[in-house]
């Protein structure tokens, strides 16, 4: 297979061409021939001009969710199109129709265009990432691979997720390091505000600085200006970007960050088990690989060994595919729309205190958090789903008896309303 060839099953996302391309046979099986019916159905996917509803509703119909059913849990796991879900079915018929065949052409399919793509998407080379199966594995990597002996500290904030507050804990468990935790007011302020937080927490012997590019509540924070005080003081930095890749532009040279870890099953909408771990060139002296022993600077080896998921790795593709017809800039303004306007109409509800940060400098665009007078955030997402059909989460965390929602660009005003009607007759 040419990369040409390869090129181009990922612009029909493994659709037609998929297992019949990879396996040098016909699809037979009836539901391929329907996927590929059902794929002619459904509208070209073009650059959305504007981002209200109407100008988004060719997008809405590249997804297959039941109809009646609204999903505004997309920070826990995404909602991938159908042409992903299509391209995951046809990477599994190629390994079972001819499974050393298909082994070979799906890993050269992911080696030599979903690897380089998403690097080139995120602004990195693409000698400079692995695929991973989620960001808890990136970070684990990046923990374990960093340079620390006894005595060294780490510094982290108080609104990690437990997949990038664990690593270093074992780390300290294992190797006798320190880990210092500094706390972030949610909401915070300002970058400012976080940038003396973090600065006054340092200590002569912190040698990692760890945090969220946004946190699992949706505040922002600022990335390059962190990273770039670290490297002033020689300290590397690990970042989780699980809530941030597929959500707004992402630039990795830009951030300046030593290690960036993402999920591509949340806002990139990937399929379920896959993410990626970057590691900056400049820094492979100061983080190593988390299981080879002769890794080197020059071969890093950071991939993690074993079997993977060719099928799921390789629809990265139609995922990539996706965002970038649509457009990542049109993605983030298409979020923020959906974000102000749920606002708008929580703030209009008595005891409903909005928590997400109050300028975009502070807050992401797609995730809301909210305390809800009278209600337990817990119960209130099995309430939710049960009265109005949709899909929501709670944040008891940071401090807060919160209710998230991360709403995407297939969400509507209209199911915004629906949802606040329902969230109104909470909690009888």
């Amino acid at each position: 297979m040419t990369s040409d060839q390869t090129r181009r099953l990922s612009r029909r996302g493994f659709l037609q061409a998929g297992a019949a391309g990879l396996a040098g046979a016909p699809l037979a099986a009836c539901a391929a021939e329907s996927d590929s019916a059902a794929s002619r159905r459904r509208p070209a996917l073009t650059r959305p001009e504007g981002i209200d509803d109407v100008a988004w509703a060719h997008v809405r119909e590249q997804f297959i969710l039941e109809p009646g059913t609204a999903y505004m849990n997309n920070a826990s796991l995404g909602m991938p199109p159908a042409a992903v879900a299509e391209a995951v079915g046809a990477g599994y018929q190629a390994l079972s129709r001819e499974p050393l065949q298909g082994k070979n052409e799906l890993g050269a399919f992911i080696a030599s265009d979903v690897v380089p793509r998403l690097a080139a998407y995120l602004g990195a080379a693409a000698d400079e990432i692995v695929l991973t199966r989620n960001a808890t594995e990136a970070l684990h990597m990046g923990a374990i691979g960093v340079r620390l002996k006894p005595g060294d500290e780490v510094l982290i904030t108080s609104q990690e997720h437990p997949a990038g507050r664990r690593p270093w804990e074992f780390r300290a468990r294992r190797d006798g390091i320190k880990v210092n935790t500094v706390f972030i007011p949610s909401p915070f302020e300002s970058e400012d505000q976080v940038l003396g937080l973090v600065e006054e927490a340092l200590t002569p012997a912190t040698r990692v600085l760890a945090f969220c590019h946004v946190t699992r509540g949706g505040h922002l924070y600022p990335v390059t200006r962190l990273c770039a005080m670290a490297r002033a003081r020689g300290i590397v930095s690990h970042v989780d970007g699980a809530q941030a890749v597929g959500m707004f532009p992402v630039d990795l040279r830009e951030l300046g960050s030593d290690t960036y870890s993402a999920s591509l099953h949340k806002w990139l909408l990937g399929p379920q088990g896959t993410g990626v771990f970057h590691v900056r060139r400049d820094a492979r002296d100061q983080v190593l690989s988390a299981f080879a022993h002769d890794a080197t600077p020059e071969a890093p080896a950071y991939q993690p060994p074993g079997t993977a998921g060719l099928p799921v790795r390789a629809a990265l593709g139609a995922s990539l595919d996706f965002v970038e017809a649509v457009g990542i800039e049109q993605v983030a303004a298409r979020t923020r729309y959906l974000s102000d306007y749920l606002k708008s109409r929580l703030a209009a509800l008595e005891g409903v205190t909005i928590l997400s940060g109050p300028t975009p400098a502070t807050s992401c665009p797609g995730s809301t958090i909210f305390e809800q007078e009278g209600v337990d955030a817990v119960e209130a997402v099995s309430l939710v789903a049960q009265r109005g059909r949709i899909h929501i989460d709670e944040h008891q965390r940071d401090g807060h008896n919160a209710i998230r929602i991360s709403t995407h660009v297939y969400n509507t005003i209209a199911e915004i309303d629906r949802l606040v009607e329902v969230l109104a007759g909470l909690p009888a």
